[in-house]
């Protein structure tokens, strides 16, 4: 059973983490095309409508990308956990029918639209189909997000007696004090990774002495934006989500900071360790004291319970890999904000072109967003192990009881060399799109 288990979460982990590496470039490059777009209609400068058309034609790749990897995790709700299917699908089967039925239908109804009908519809209904676009793209967001709220905070529920999740408040489901924190959060760092991107190749024009013009455009915006969304994924979003954590999951925060043993006198920040779960301490640490507890509770002697207040059974799974994963998000997030007020700061000198460790520092930070989003989610599933549904649904439940791990591994492989093949040519694809530049879109001719 115990192997069976393991190589469900893998192929699942593993499908799902694939996945989540276009709907989070998606979500964000929706806003920003949208942005270009809007400019181009304010300026009638040709130029933000080359850009409008170069990233919508990464925009739909990373789109259809997104579909064809998400389509196998929604079988493995059928296969490798039948069971968690049977007892929640009464609840989560709702929000995830509404993610497929509206957001999804109305995203991908307009992106043909927006593709080729901008001569028939003219530029401002060719706008108005980017808008539409970037709606669904945020509300099929908003939609899962609300079912992973759920499962990490279940609300509006009862249970009948055969064991099955049924919702009796369906308003609460949308009102779940776990959900808009996260929600925002998330798509704030989907905003991190798209202004990332859209920098990382504005500094790769200019510092290939290629498309400079519009290296200089998509510097500028990226910058701009992933500022913005740097500061707002850790204030104050992230803020509210971790308080989040303290306050429904208490044992999921002592295992995130490390805090195997209450501290009566404020708990420390650790900046570095590694932590040693056998003898429950964390080695090599360099931390500040009482920081944590100020920034959880505004109070400098607040204390905070650590694991040794929670029994063993409740402890998440893999206490080493939920504080990995958690250190390495915020680590990453603070990198983000420092560059991109160092980038903004040149900018505003007039400086930021001609600063060559900038512009290579940003081409090759484009891929840590992407970690940073990994880790979170990772933060997020870990800490909420061993339960699918917090407090009320083990995961072992929730398993397939006659699903082999031998077919569960079989088909896992199956998933990496599919995807290893189908990660190769979507770069490959995205690559010519950049070789190509925006110079070499065609323009729409119609009047505004």
């Amino acid at each position: 059973m115990e192997e069976m288990l393991f190589y469900d979460r893998m192929q699942f982990a593993f499908t799902i983490t694939f996945h989540y590496l276009f709907p989070q470039l998606t979500m964000g490059l929706s806003l920003i095309i949208v942005y270009f777009k809007w400019k181009f209609l304010k300026t009638k400068d040709e130029q933000y409508n080359h850009a409008t058309h170069f990233w919508m034609k990464i925009f739909a790749l990373n789109f259809a990308m997104g579909v064809v990897t998400g389509i196998p995790m929604e079988f493995q709700f059928g296969t490798n956990w039948a069971k968690f299917s049977e007892l929640t699908g009464g609840i989560i089967g709702q929000t995830l029918a509404m993610e497929g039925m509206f957001s999804f239908f109305l995203e991908s109804s307009f992106l043909g639209l927006f593709l080729f009908g901008e001569k028939l519809l003219g530029h401002k209904w060719h706008f108005v189909t980017g808008l539409l676009i970037m709606i669904g793209s945020w509300a099929s967001g908003f939609l899962i997000i609300a079912t992973h709220s759920w499962m990490q905070n279940p609300v509006g529920y009862e249970i009948l007696e055969n064991g099955k999740f049924v919702l009796n408040n369906f308003q609460a489901l949308f009102l779940n004090p776990w959900l808009w924190p996260s929600y925002l959060h998330n798509q704030a760092a989907s905003l991190v990774t798209s202004s990332f991107v859209v920098a990382g190749i504005g500094a790769f024009y200019i510092l290939s002495k290629k498309n400079v013009s519009f290296g200089k455009l998509f510097l500028k915006t990226g910058v701009i934006f992933g500022l913005i969304s740097s500061i707002v994924v850790a204030v104050p979003t992230g803020d509210l989500a971790a308080k989040n954590v303290v306050k429904y999951q208490p044992v999921t925060f002592a295992a995130m900071e490390g805090i195997f043993h209450t501290e009566k006198k404020g708990s420390e920040i650790v900046l570095i360790g590694q932590p040693d779960v056998k003898d429950k301490k964390l080695d090599n640490k360099i931390a500040v004291p009482n920081i944590l507890s100020f920034l959880t509770y505004g109070n400098w002697d607040q204390e905070i319970q650590g694991l040794d207040q929670f029994e063993e059974d409740l402890h998440p799974t893999n206490i080493s890999g939920l504080y990995y994963a958690y250190h390495i998000m915020v680590g990453l997030g603070t990198v983000f904000i420092g560059l991109m007020v160092i980038s903004l700061f040149q900018l505003i000198r007039g400086k930021l072109f001609e600063t060559k460790w900038i512009l290579w520092s940003l081409m090759f930070m484009m891929p840590f967003p992407y970690i940073a989003n990994t880790t979170g989610w990772y933060t997020a599933e870990l800490g909420r192990q061993p339960w699918l549904v917090y407090n009320l649904l083990r995961t072992a439940a929730g398993a397939s009881p006659t699903v082999s791990s031998g077919n569960t591994l079989f088909t896992l492989l199956g998933f990496i060399g599919l995807y290893l093949l189908l990660g190769m040519l979507f770069l490959l694809l995205v690559g010519k799109i950049i070789n190509k530049g925006p110079h070499n879109v065609e323009l729409s001719t119609e009047k505004i």
